[in-house]
C-alpha cells in the first residue's frame, strides 16, 4: 500500500484544487453583484417601472422638427419650464403629476395638430425645454433646479391624475383672482373635476395684480368697435369664479375671453376706464383660470399641504393612477 501513497496524495491535491480554486475566482463576482445590479437598468425598472420606457413625440416650433423624447425626461423638461424651480417641492410634485397627465391624455387621443408631434413645446399644449436648454437658461443655477426638478418627477414617476377610470384634462395657470373657475365658463365643456374653488394663497403671487394702459384707436381696432362718445362700456354677467362673463361696448357683446385674448390681457377679471384718451385696464390673476393655480399650489404646500392634497384641492374628484394602465408602452422597455 506504501507505494501508492504518493499516487494517492496527487489525486486528492488535484481534486482540491479543481474544487477550490473556481470557488475562490468566483466568489469575489458575487459580493459585488448587488452593487453592480443596483446601477443597472434591470433595477431602476423594478423601482420605477415607467421611467425607462414611453416616448413622447414633440414637434419643436424654433426648428419646426419632431424629436422624440423619453416620457419622463419630457415631464422634467415641462416642469423646469412651467414652475419656478425654487416653488416648494410639494407644488412641484403637483406640477409633475399635472404635465405626466396631460401627455398621456394627448397620447391615448388622435393628434389635434398637423405638426407630426404628440404635442407641440410651445403654450398651445405645454411648454418644453431640453436639457441643454435649461443648462443655457439657467446657467450657474443649473445643479441645484435641475436637481429639485428631477426629484418631484422622480418621486411621482410614473402617476397620471384620473377621474371615473380616466386620465383628466389637467389644465393649470399662474395665478387666480382668489378662485378658479368652471370649466364651461372659459371653454365650451362643463368637466366635473374642474370646478370653482378656493384659492386665496393667489394673492401673494406678484402676478396678482396689473394695469394695461391702449390708445382708444387700438382697442377699437383690436375689437372692432367704436367707442364714441357716450358708447356704454360695462360688464353685464359674471362667472362663478368671479371674472367677466360678458362685456358689451356699445351694441356688441363680447365674452371676457374674447376681450382677454383679443387684448392680450393676463385675466379675464378685468376692470375698463376711459381716462385722457386713453383705455386702462386693470385685471387680477394671470392665465384662464380653469384648473390648478401654480401659486395656489405653492401657498398650500407652505402651509404644510401634500402634493396629493393639492391636486385634490383643485382637481375635484380625482385619483392617483398608473399611466402603463392606459399606454401599455409605457411600461419597461428591455
Amino acid at each position: 500500500m506504501k507505494k501508492f501513497q504518493p499516487v494517492f496524495v496527487a489525486v486528492v491535491i488535484l481534486f482540491v484544487m479543481v474544487m477550490i480554486i473556481p470557488t475562490l475566482l468566483v466568489m469575489p463576482n458575487q459580493e459585488q453583484a448587488p452593487l453592480a445590479k443596483k446601477d443597472s437598468k434591470e433595477a431602476v425598472v423594478k423601482t420605477s417601472p415607467v421611467v425607462q420606457g414611453g416616448v413622447v413625440a414633440v414637434f419643436r416650433a424654433n426648428t419646426q422638427t419632431v424629436e422624440t423624447i423619453p416620457l419622463e425626461d419630457y415631464v422634467i423638461g415641462v416642469v423646469a419650464t412651467e414652475m419656478p424651480a425654487d416653488f416648494e417641492m410639494e407644488a412641484l410634485k403637483a406640477q409633475a403629476l399635472s404635465a405626466r397627465t396631460y401627455i398621456v391624455k394627448a397620447k391615448m387621443n388622435e393628434p389635434t395638430n398637423l405638426s407630426g408631434g404628440d404635442v407641440t413645446d410651445t403654450v398651445k399644449d405645454q411648454v418644453y425645454k431640453s436639457d441643454a436648454e435649461l443648462r443655457s437658461l439657467w446657467k450657474n443655477d443649473y445643479q441645484w433646479k435641475i436637481t429639485r426638478i428631477r426629484q418631484a418627477v422622480e418621486e411621482t414617476s410614473g402617476k397620471v391624475l384620473t377621474y371615473n377610470g380616466q386620465p383628466i384634462t389637467a389644465s393649470f395657470f399662474s395665478t387666480s383672482n382668489g378662485l378658479t373657475e368652471n370649466s364651461e365658463d372659459y371653454w365650451s365643456s362643463s368637466l366635473p373635476y374642474l370646478r370653482s374653488v378656493d384659492s386665496h394663497w393667489d394673492s401673494e403671487s406678484p402676478k396678482f395684480n396689473s394695469q394695461s394702459a391702449f390708445s382708444v384707436a387700438d382697442v377699437e381696432a383690436r375689437l372692432s368697435v367704436k367707442l364714441s362718445k357716450g358708447a356704454e362700456v360695462k360688464e353685464i354677467a359674471e362667472t362663478a369664479g368671479k371674472r367677466v362673463a360678458k362685456f358689451k361696448i356699445g351694441d356688441k357683446i363680447f365674452t371676457g375671453k374674447e376681450v382677454r385674448e383679443k387684448l392680450g390681457l393676463r385675466s379675464s377679471d378685468f376692470t375698463w376706464k376711459q381716462k385722457d384718451g386713453q383705455i386702462i385696464i386693470d385685471t387680477k390673476g394671470y392665465g384662464h383660470g380653469v384648473g390648478m393655480s401654480q401659486y395656489g399650489a405653492n401657498g398650500m404646500a407652505k402651509e404644510g399641504k401634500r402634493y396629493k392634497e393639492i391636486v385634490g384641492h383643485y382637481y375635484s374628484g380625482v385619483e392617483i393612477s398608473e399611466a402603463s394602465a392606459f399606454l401599455p408602452e409605457f411600461t419597461a422597455q428591455k
